[in-house]
Order: structure tokens, then sequence, then C-alpha cells
């Protein structure tokens, strides 16, 4: 049991709306990671980090991952930072689908918005995002075996070219 995508990409990107859509053309159930880590911690992720700690955050969010990867056959959605960890990128790299969604730093803004309740974005959101963009761009470009730029594009084209890219590579 294997997923049929797996999507990845920085904050803005639409890992979430991209994967939902994804999902219903596929006609494939959506897990989202963000979701099942505060699902197993009973609170938002904000308050994960305020009252745990990233560390804490990125503990459950690599065994949200590993579970996900290992027992679901849909789409799944990874949060922005799930690539960081060495094993995450070791599980990513055994064969899946990764969809990598690109997004250039101006449009990931725009759709974060500058008030973002996002943890890592909290002090300056634009040079925050830069530097997330800068640190995980090399990651998501080496696991991405599909790559999508997302800039200026509706959803459902999106979604379509990767179905595409989905089937060809089947």
């Amino acid at each position: 049991m294997r997923p049929k995508a797996v999507i990845i990409g920085p904050p803005g990107s639409g890992k979430t709306t991209i994967g939902a859509a994804l999902a219903d053309r596929l006609g494939v159930p959506l897990r989202d990671t963000d979701a099942d880590v505060e699902s197993a911690a009973g609170k938002p992720i904000g308050e994960i980090f305020i009252d745990d700690g990233e560390e804490r955050f990125r503990e459950l969010e690599r065994a949200a991952v590993a579970a996900a990867l290992a027992g679901h056959e849909g789409v799944v959605a990874l949060g922005g930072g799930a690539v960081l960890a060495e094993e995450t990128q070791e599980l990513l790299g055994a064969g899946h689908a990764v969809v990598y969604l690109r997004v250039g730093l101006s449009e990931a803004i725009k759709r974060v918005g500058l008030a973002s309740a996002r943890p890592l974005l909290v002090l300056n959101p634009r040079s925050q995002m830069r530097k997330l963009l800068e640190e995980r761009l090399p990651i998501y470009e080496r696991l991405g075996t599909i790559q999508v730029d997302t800039d200026g594009r509706e959803p459902g084209e999106i979604v379509e070219e990767i179905a595409k890219a989905l089937e060809g590579a089947a």
C-alpha cells in the first residue's frame, strides 16, 4: 500500500488545496499530515510550537508522515517543513510519486498573507519566507519526481497537469 501522490512544497504553494482537488480527481481520499499532527497533539500547530516547541512538533510530524506513507493509498499532503527530516527524505526517495508544487516568493507571501498564524513566519514574514525557500528549495527539487509551477494558475489546471504526469509515470 502506497499513496497515489505525495504533495510537497513551501507554505503558500497550495499543498492542501491541490491535494484535495487531486484526490477528488483520482477518486481517492486526501490525508494531510498537518491535520494528523494536530489530531495527535489535540491542539493546533501554532499551540504545539508555543507549548511544546518546534522539536516536539517535528517529532510528531515525522511520525505522521511515516504513518501516512506506509498506510494511505490516496493523496498525502505534507507540511512545508516535513522534508527537512532525513528519515522523511529517505522514505520519499523510496519510489513515491512526489509532486513538488513550485511557488515564487511574492506569490507565496500573497497566498499566506503577512498577518499569518504560521509559527515560522511570525516575526518578519517576507524575510522568513525567503529564508525558508532558500533552505528548502534544493530538497524540494531533489525529491520532486513531478514538479509543477503554481504561480498565476488555477487549481484545476494544476491538478490536470499532475494527473497526466501520474498517468505517464504509471
